[in-house]
């Protein structure tokens, strides 16, 4: 079993950076795929990137492609996103996730219980 755990957000002006990170515990997060979600009250939840075991491969939605970055330290068994230029539309809860079913894109089977960030106009 993961237990995951999200920080680092917040209020920020639009223009401004976060780094959200998402730490682990119960087991280490070098053998999972990772990802990034984020989910607005009422919409369904959206996929914002995700990074492979090493981080030899990311992905992001084209929304936030060239703003936000992910990273990761396993030896700490954390996630970060790097959220940089940011808009009101980003306004959401994110939750990160671990451990990508096999053959799914999005879907996950240990999920964090989300932190809220909030981007003024």
């Amino acid at each position: 079993q993961v237990q995951l755990v999200e920080s680092g957000g917040g209020l920020v002006q639009a223009g401004g950076s976060l780094r959200l990170s998402c730490a682990a515990s119960g087991r280490t997060l070098s053998g999972y795929d990772m990802g990034w979600f984020r989910q607005v009250p009422g919409k369904e939840r959206e996929f914002v990137g995700d990074i492979s075991r090493t981080g030899g491969v990311r992905r992001y939605a084209d929304s936030v492609k060239g703003r936000f970055a992910i990273s990761r330290d396993n030896a700490k068994s954390t996630v970060y996103l790097q959220m940089n230029s940011l808009k009101p539309e980003d306004t959401a809860v994110y939750y990160c996730a671990a451990n990508r079913i096999p053959g799914s894109a999005y879907q996950y089977l240990y999920w964090g219980q989300g932190t809220q960030v909030t981007v003024s106009s």
